[in-house]
C-alpha cells in the first residue's frame, strides 16, 4: 500500500526521518562517547556500553495509541527497509537513513500457539516465537541487521573504507555475521572463531558457505571471546559479538514484535528466554522498558531467564536474595546441548544487572527472574514440544524447561500467558536429537533417553518376494506383489485393518 492510502493521523509518521541524539553510554562511569566510531567498551573505564538516545522523550509527543497504529499500518508498506527490525526505526536506529538499512528478511518471525495437548501438559497457555525462521535460522540476525546497517552507514558516509568483521561463536553468531558480511562484499569481509569440536556440523557449514575465514580454537566460547577481544583492541576490525551495543539494539525488536502480536496488552504476559552471553535478555528488557516508558504497552511483562546447570553464572548471581550481597563470579562450563548457553562469563552481565534493577523499579515489583534447568530437562522438553507439532531447538527446549520450573516455583501462575524463545531452527541441532535416540550422549552431559521419546526408522522387508533393490527394474506381477505385501506389513505394524479384500 502507498502512504496516501492510510489514515490522516498516521500518514506523517509512516516513513521515518533520521533523528535523535544517539551516544554510547558507559554502564561503569556513565561517560558518553560519539557513535560514529566503532566502540565496544568505554575508553575511560573499559566497561560495556549501551546506546542511548538523549532525546528519547521526544517520542512522548506521539500518544501511545497512535504509536500502535503507526507500527500496525507500517507492516503494510512495501518499503524493504521497514519490513524487518527497522519497522520500529524510532526505537532501534532513529538516526539511520533508510538507504543504509540492510534487510535480508530478518524480523517478523511468527508467534505460534503451542498445541492444545502440550499446553495441557504444561498447565499454562503458551506460545513459541520461532526465531529460527530468520534468514540464517537464528535470532542473531536481529542484532546483525542493526550492527551491519550501522557499518553500512559508516561506509556510505566515508567514515570507514573497508571492514573486517570478526566474532567468537558457538555457531549461530558466526553464521549470521558471515551472512550479513557477505551481503556487503567487497567492502566488508568476515572472520569467525569457533571452539574446536563444539559446533554442530550444520552450524559450521554456514560461515564456510558464506565465504568467511573460519578459525577453530582449542577451548570453549569464553576462550574464543578472549582472542576476539584481543583482536578488536589491537587491530582494525569490527567486533560483532553482543559486546557490540548495536547488536543489543537490533535484538530489542523481539520485544516490540511480541508486544504487537499481543495487541500491546502485556499485563499477563511472561517472556521466557535462554541466557548465553546475556545479550538477548538485555535487549528484551530494554525493549519492553522503552515501549512502557512511552505508553505503547500497558505493563511490563514478567521475564524469565533460563540457564543450564552446566553454565549458570547469572542464576548463581540471582540465587542470593539480598541484592546488597550479590557478587558476580564467572564459572567453568561443561558441555551443553544448548550450545549458546556454554558461556561462563557473559559479556552483557553488567547490562543485565543495571537493566533488571531498572525494570523492577519501573514495574513497582520484581518482574525479572532466573531459573536453572538440567540437560535432561532441556532434551526431554525439546523432544516433547516437537512431538506436539512445534519447531523447537535445544534452546527452545531450555525455555520450555525453564517455564515448567518457574511454574513449579510459583513464579508463573494460571492467569499468565507465556511466550518462549526458540532461538534457532531445530535442524541446526539435529545431532543432539540423534544422540538422544541412539543413547549416545557422553556421560558428562547427564542425559538418559526416555524410551517414550525415542524414535527410529523401521526397515520394512518381506521375505520371499522380489524388491526394487534386487534388480534395476521391477514390474508386472512382481511389482504388484511387492507393493501389496509391503503395504500389508506396514499396516500390520500400525495395527490397521484392511477395508478391501
Amino acid at each position: 500500500m502507498n502512504p496516501s492510502d492510510f489514515p490522516c493521523d498516521v500518514q506523517p509518521h509512516l516513513v521515518p526521518r533520521p533523528g535523535g541524539d544517539m551516544v554510547y553510554k558507559c554502564l561503569g562511569c556513565d561517560a558518553t562517547h560519539d557513535i560514529n566510531t566503532l566502540l565496544y567498551t568505554c575508553p575511560s573505564c573499559n566497561s560495556v556500553l549501551l546506546i542511548e538516545d538523549r532525546d528519547f522523550d521526544r517520542h512522548r509527543a506521539i500518544p501511545g495509541p497512535l504509536w500502535r497504529k503507526i507500527f500496525d499500518f507500517r507492516k503494510s508498506l512495501n518499503i524493504p527497509a521497514l519490513k524487518g527490525v527497522y519497522r520500529f526505526h524510532e526505537f532501534i536506529g532513529p538516526d539511520l537513513p533508510l538507504e543504509a538499512v540492510v534487510w535480508l528478511g530478518e524480523g517478523g518471525t511468527p508467534v505460534v500457539e503451542a498445541s492444545p495437548l502440550l499446553q495441557q501438559k504444561v498447565g499454562i497457555r503458551l506460545f513459541f516465537k520461532n526465531d529460527g525462521q530468520n534468514p540464517s535460522a537464528s535470532f542473531k540476525d536481529r542484532g546483525m541487521a542493526s550492527a551491519f546497517s550501522r557499518i553500512n552507514f559508516l561506509l556510505q558516509s566515508g567514515i570507514l573504507s573497508n571492514v573486517l568483521a570478526v566474532c567468537a561463536s558457538t555457531g549461530d553468531t558466526s553464521a549470521s555475521a558471515a551472512l550479513y558480511a557477505a551481503y556487503l562484499k567487497p567492502r566488508v569481509t568476515s572472520a569467525v572463531l569457533l571452539p574446536h569440536g563444539k559446533v554442530t556440523p550444520q552450524q559450521l557449514s554456514q560461515p564456510l558457505g558464506n565465504g568467511a575465514a573460519v578459525f577453530e580454537i582449542a577451548g570453549v566460547f569464553d576462550d574464543c571471546m578472549k582472542v576476539v577481544e584481543e583482536l578488536s583492541e589491537n587491530y582494525n576490525v569490527a567486533l560483532l559479538n553482543s559486546k557490540n551495543a548495536w547488536r543489543i539494539l537490533g535484538q530489542e525488536s523481539y520485544s516490540y514484535e511480541i508486544a504487537q502480536d499481543f495487541s500491546y496488552d502485556t499485563r499477563n504476559l511472561t517472556v521466557v528466554v535462554p541466557i548465553g552471553n546475556a545479550g538477548n535478555i538485555t535487549a528484551v528488557m530494554n525493549g519492553f522498558l522503552k515501549f512502557f516508558r512511552i505508553g505503547i504497552i500497558n505493563a511490563l511483562p514478567k521475564i524469565i531467564g533460563v540457564q543450564s546447570d552446566h553454565a549458570s553464572p547469572v542464576f548463581q548471581y540471582y540465587r542470593e536474595p539480598d541484592p546488597a550481597r550479590r557478587r558476580f563470579a564467572p564459572v567453568t562450563v561443561k558441555p551443553s546441548v544448548a550450545q549458546a548457553a556454554m558461556i561462563g562469563n557473559p559479556v552483557s552481565m553488567p547490562r543485565v544487572i543495571r537493566l533488571a534493577d531498572r525494570y523492577d523499579q519501573a514495574a513497582g515489583q520484581r518482574r525479572v527472574f532466573v531459573v536453572e534447568v538440567s540437560e535432561q530437562q532441556i532434551m526431554d522438553w525439546q523432544l516433547t514440544a516437537n512431538r506436539h507439532g512445534n519447531i523447537v531447538c535445544t534452546h527452545g527446549g531450555e525455555s520450555l524447561a525453564g517455564l515448567v520450573t518457574a511454574r513449579q516455583q510459583g513464579l508463573v501462575t494460571d492467569d499468565d500467558m507465556a511466550v518462549l524463545d526458540s532461538t534457532a531452527h531445530m535442524l541446526k541441532f539435529s545431532n543432539f536429537q540423534q544422540m538422544y535416540f541412539e543413547n549416545a550422549f557422553p556421560a558428562h552431559y547427564g542425559v538418559t533417553p526416555d524410551p517414550a521419546l525415542v524414535n527410529a526408522p523401521q526397515l520394512v522387508e518381506v521375505p520371499g518376494i522380489a524388491t526394487p533393490a534386487d534388480r534395476e527394474t521391477l514390474s508386472g506381477p512382481e511389482m504388484t506383489t511387492f507393493v501389496r505385501k509391503t503395504a500389508d506389513e506396514i499396516a500390520n505394524r500400525l495395527g490397521l485393518k484392511r477395508t478391501k479384500q
